[in-house]
């Protein structure tokens, strides 16, 4: 029965590190009210910075990327090869909480964590990549994007084959919750960061 409740246990308790909130719970704690009623609605760290909170911003930006991290760490310390699952449960569990009626963020910064903990290189050209796209372009959405799709790129460039479908799949999900973004791009109404939706 292991074979199946083990796995099983592992990817539950990424899901459930993953689904907390932490922008929503922080910003209320701040008395920012509602985070999903401010700006983009959105629960991540750049919808806490239009609440003007620059250390709420952060404060969830460490979190997110931690919850990613303790996820992929939990389920490797319970099961050969259970990094992969906690670190999928986290990204699901963000992006699809059962406490917001499965309406979460879009799951950059956890996936950040999660290429972090799973190959710390990877995680390396992910925050470099998405550090440059932003002050490059100012656009926390495509940095966001590029970022997400330079881990599957870079995992295959270090011979981390077997990583590879996991990142792909996180990233191909990054970009179907940025499908708002990407219209807003092409037809040049996609703000940039310091300004509201």
């Amino acid at each position: 029965m292991d074979i199946i409740w083990l796995p099983a246990t592992v990817l539950v308790l990424g899901y459930l590190l993953g689904s907390i909130p932490f922008g929503l719970l922080l910003t209320k704690a701040a008395g920012g009210g509602d985070l999903r009623s401010i700006g983009s609605g959105n629960i991540g760290a750049t919808n806490v910075l239009r609440t003007g909170k620059k250390g709420i911003a952060a404060a969830t930006l460490l979190f997110d990327i931690g919850k990613g991290v303790a996820a992929v760490l939990v389920g490797a310390i319970l099961m050969d090869g259970g990094g992969v699952l906690g670190g999928a449960g986290a990204f699901f569990g963000h992006c699809y909480p059962v406490w917001l009626n499965f309406r979460g963020g879009k799951g950059v910064a956890t996936y950040l964590g999660i290429a972090l903990a799973l190959h710390w290189p990877c995680g390396l050209i992910f925050a470099v990549v998405w550090i440059l796209a932003f002050l490059l372009l100012r656009y926390s959405s495509v940095g966001g994007m590029l970022a997400a799709i330079s881990v599957p790129v870079s995992a295959a460039a270090f011979g981390r084959f077997e990583l590879v479908p996991l990142f792909l799949a996180l990233t191909l999900l990054v970009l179907w919750k940025h499908r708002g973004n990407i219209m807003r791009l092409l037809a040049g109404t996609e703000p940039k960061v310091g300004r509201t939706h």
